[in-house]
């Protein structure tokens, strides 16, 4: 009999280590998931307990004895939790969820610079990200067969520009432990601006990633450092050298238990090395772009609108009340979501969302933009149509196409909010650019590049067209051709007039440009690569490339 107790402790000992390794909750009396766990291996095995005991012993012995001592704490403390829980709720903390995130007003035209109104705006989304990842890596035959590009896109800011980064993951159980030893070899990076794309390989593989397994698991790997912390948002990102890194939100829990989430600081992980390191959220390195996700801001941003003047002015009066933009681009049938783009401002990653009153109207009046690092946000009065409207009035104007608008950003052009967005065709694919008054919602352009399309907007609004979307003018043909040798610096790609330019810059921070169709061997340049370059001078001092070569070390 003692041999078979011993056996049955041992199960029930390994069961829980079995659910621990696998489950991963952590051990937080503001985890859910740790709840379910003292329930599911506590709370039901003595149910059962009581049950096999009471026909032997009988149940009121069973009851009034140490087990149903033990039984009836268990069963007191998980009511207190449900309790604490229910406590948490809005009704009781009605001015606590709207004080979580904190709201300044600002003014939109000093608040968003318009001098770099187009090359900082990102305005692909994730879903034509993932098409030009995907025709990268398909176009690598030694990384196809055995890696994918990750479903999800993260935005960052990187080196002052924005961009979306995706890591490579195993392409399945068997292609991981064939390619374990070496690990993931790289990411992808795609320019939202520019609609480039480009494989980075790392210099050892990744080896701490979520498509891996067992001890190499992230979030396992993560748990066993950190086994207190709860912590979401796990996703991937590049530092300002382009070395990898993954990082997740650690989460805090403001009202009652479960009530009023937010974040208090972020892990993160070398993937090559699995060093980790937490950070408190005065503390998050800059170069950490999406500390707190663009869901949990909309959210928080949404309790501050909807419970600002108390819980039941949120159910009768609403008074005040206000919510973030949503989409329903699905059909009637579909449940509309919250919905926002991303701005790169001041070396930080901002999300936008417009913000309309509760009731179901077609308009806005006013503008969220809040930093994915710091939880700063700004709030615009700035009345006009909603996004929906502005991404129905761009596919008017193009309906013959049939084009699908990308959710649109917002941008200052010369004190003018406006709405500007991408035109897609059916499998995701760019065509045009379209740009919509926000105020006005009928005053609609489109154009086949970005620049044309600013143009012909700034004709229809009476403005003048900027200088950094015109086409730099070509050197003329006797000018002095020089020639020098540098480090590069820099490398950026950009998209001016529907050309494709390769620009490098040196060590004094000048600028040297060449158009990649003149020499696509451009792209094989990278930061730290020494080159030879024969240039003339524009009028706008900056060096116009004939020809760049990359310097051997024989020739350094």
């Amino acid at each position: 009999m003692k041999k078979g107790k011993q056996l049955i402790i041992g199960g029930y000992v390994l069961a829980i280590a079995i659910f621990y390794y696998f489950a991963l909750p952590p051990i937080n009396i503001h985890s859910v998931g740790l709840w379910i766990f003292v329930a599911f291996f506590v709370c039901l095995p003595l149910y059962f307990y009581s049950l096999v005991s009471g026909e032997r012993r009988g149940m009121r012995e069973l009851v009034h004895g140490k087990a149903g001592i033990f039984i009836k704490a268990f069963l007191g403390i998980l009511g207190l939790v449900m309790l604490l829980g229910l406590y948490g709720a809005p009704f009781f903390h009605a001015k606590g969820y709207a004080s979580i995130l904190k709201i300044e007003e600002k003014d939109f035209t000093q608040d968003l610079d318009d001098s770099q109104v187009l090359t900082k705006v990102a305005l692909m989304d994730t879903d034509s990200a993932r098409i030009l990842g995907n025709r990268k890596i398909g176009s690598l035959s030694d990384v196809v067969s055995q890696f994918d590009v990750a479903y999800d896109y993260a935005q960052v800011d990187y080196q002052g520009s924005p961009l979306k980064v995706a890591p490579l993951e195993y392409a399945g159980i068997f292609k991981y432990f064939a390619n374990r030893k070496h690990g993931v070899p790289g990411y992808v990076t795609v320019d939202p601006v520019g609609q480039s794309t480009r494989y980075v390989k790392v210099k050892k593989g990744m080896q701490y990633v979520p498509s891996a397994y067992l001890q190499r698991d992230l979030a396992r790997h993560i748990r066993f450092r950190y086994p207190t912390k709860i912590f979401e948002n796990l996703h991937f990102e590049i530092d300002e050298e382009g070395n990898p890194y993954y990082v997740a939100s650690v989460m805090d829990f403001k009202i009652g238990l479960f009530g009023g989430k937010t974040v208090k600081g972020v892990i993160t992980c070398d993937p090559i090395s699995g060093k980790t390191a937490y950070y408190e959220k005065d503390k998050i390195p800059t170069w950490v772009d999406q500390a707190m996700s663009g869901d949990l801001l909309v959210e928080q941003f949404d309790w501050y609108g909807t419970y600002n003047n108390g819980f039941f002015n949120s159910l009768f009066a609403k008074k005040g009340c206000r919510k973030s933009t949503e989409t329903n681009r699905g059909g009637e049938d579909e449940e509309a979501i919250p919905d926002y783009g991303y701005i790169a401002k001041e070396g930080d990653i901002w999300i936008y969302t417009g913000v309309t009153s509760v009731n179901e109207d077609a308009s806005n009046i006013g503008f969220i933009m809040v930093n994915e690092r710091t939880g700063e946000a700004h709030y615009f009065t700035i009345p006009g149509a909603d996004e929906n409207s502005a991404m129905n009035a761009a596919e008017g104007e193009v309906q013959e196409k049939r084009y699908n608008a990308s959710f649109p950003s917002l941008i200052n052009v010369q004190g003018e909010a406006t709405y500007i967005m991408l035109l897609k065709d059916a499998n995701d694919i760019v065509k045009m650019y379209a740009m919509v008054n926000v105020e006005q919602y009928n005053q609609v352009t489109t154009g086949e590049t970005l620049s044309e399309c600013y143009d012909q907007y700034c004709k229809l609004m009476g403005l003048t067209a900027s200088d950094d979307v015109k086409e730099d003018e070509e050197p003329k043909a006797d000018e002095e051709t020089k020639e020098t040798e540098f480090v590069i610096q820099k490398v950026e790609l950009i998209v001016n007039k529907g050309e494709t330019y390769v620009y490098l810059v040196d060590d004094k921070k000048q600028i040297y440009k060449q158009k990649f169709a003149e020499n696509e061997s451009l792209l094989l340049l990278q930061k730290g690569d020494s080159v030879k370059v024969t240039y003339v001078e524009d009028k706008n001092g900056i060096f116009v490339m004939k020809q760049a070569e990359k310097l051997t070390r024989k020739e350094r």
